[in-house]
């Protein structure tokens, strides 16, 4: 199959091509489409032949639920199924972060098949900000399913031409929008009803909407804490122990103490503003900021897969380090994908 690109600006008006792209999904075929944290893989979510397809092209675990992204709000009412006592803090949620970088895990409606949602009961709803996937769901008519379009455990992409090196050839199309503008993938939150009667949020991933703008609204449990056990299985994407991981092995290391390299390795490393005790050591054979200088958590963040995915292109790197991150805001996400970028496949 070949797979076509079509450059868009989102600023312009793009309906003809979002039709074209809406058209293909609702021929079961796939495409790639830009949101504001990483390019998805989508397929029409009620049509589960298409979404299982989904699934057989980036090697999924068929037990990883998908993400459902929306043209608006409004439609959170198709697909989910909210709860009364926890209407208000849905509405809250969604006028507050709404499009954006936030995605709601909520009871199903019976429309939303089995495949999409890994057979549990709950779905996982979004509304990006980009126009590109809110353009092309709105041509649909239908949410879209789309997990990130890469293959199963890879780092995500954040440029079509990351989809293209991974995808490139099993898919219909990718609309270019060009870099993401996020670049970590959108926090996760369950809402629920907590011991006291309360409504509140788990929050099961990470993300550009932080710890701290949600506990401006509610309270906040994460999974584990405060007598909140893990799930065995994932109930959202991007809870698999090894996940966001490149080809080479990759280390988390403290940026104030000396790294101990071995004879006849060559190491790469990830630095966080470039100026650290780890960054000034002479045993790396190529070295990458995040942000330079600067030390800002939102560049690193925008930066942070693109450079993953750099540094694993690099022919002379063998082995990659990375510096860990202040455990602060957007620090939290970061952390959160290279741990898991760390964890062995096959541990």
């Amino acid at each position: 199959m070949e797979t076509r690109v079509i450059e868009i600006d989102p600023l312009d008006d793009c309906r003809r091509v979002y039709r074209e792209a809406a058209d293909l999904l609702a021929a079961g075929e796939l495409v790639a489409i830009p949101t504001e944290t990483v390019y998805g893989l989508g397929a029409d979510a009620f049509n589960a032949d298409a979404v299982a397809r989904v699934f057989a092209v980036k090697e999924r675990p068929s037990f990883d639920p998908l993400i459902c992204h929306l043209s608006n709000a409004r439609a959170l009412k198709d697909i989910a199924d909210v709860p009364e006592a926890l209407q208000p803090l849905v509405d809250k949620l969604a006028k507050e972060f709404w499009p954006g970088p936030m995605t709601l895990v909520l009871p199903r409606r019976a429309c939303v098949p089995d495949v999409v949602t890994s057979g549990l009961p709950t779905v996982a709803c979004r509304v990006t900000s980009h126009e590109a996937m809110r353009g092309v769901a709105r041509a649909l008519g239908h949410p879209i399913a789309a997990p990130s379009a890469n293959r199963f455990g890879n780092i995500s992409p954040t440029s079509a031409g990351a989809v293209l090196k991974e995808l490139g050839g099993s898919i219909s199309l990718v609309l270019d929008a060009g870099a993401c503008s996020e670049g970590l993938e959108s926090t996760i939150l369950q809402p629920f009803i907590d011991e006291k009667g309360k409504p509140a949020v788990r929050l099961l991933r990470e993300g550009p909407v932080t710890r701290e703008k949600l506990r401006g609204i509610c309270r906040v449990v994460k999974p584990g804490k405060g007598g909140e056990a893990e799930a065995s299985l994932p109930n959202a994407p991007g809870q698999i122990k090894s996940h966001y991981a490149p080809g080479k092995p990759l280390l988390l290391h403290d940026p104030r103490t000396p790294f101990e390299p071995q004879e006849g390795v060559a190491y790469g490393l990830i630095s966080y503003k470039g100026d650290s005790p780890l960054a000034e050591q002479d045993c790396w054979v190529e070295t990458m900021t995040l942000s330079p200088g600067s030390g800002r958590l939102v560049e690193a963040a925008v930066r942070l897969f693109a450079v993953m995915r750099a540094m694993d292109e690099n022919e002379e790197v063998q082995v990659i380090v990375a510096e860990e991150l202040p455990k602060m805001g957007l620090g939290y996400a970061m952390m959160d994908r290279l741990t898991r970028a760390s964890a062995r496949r096959d541990d």
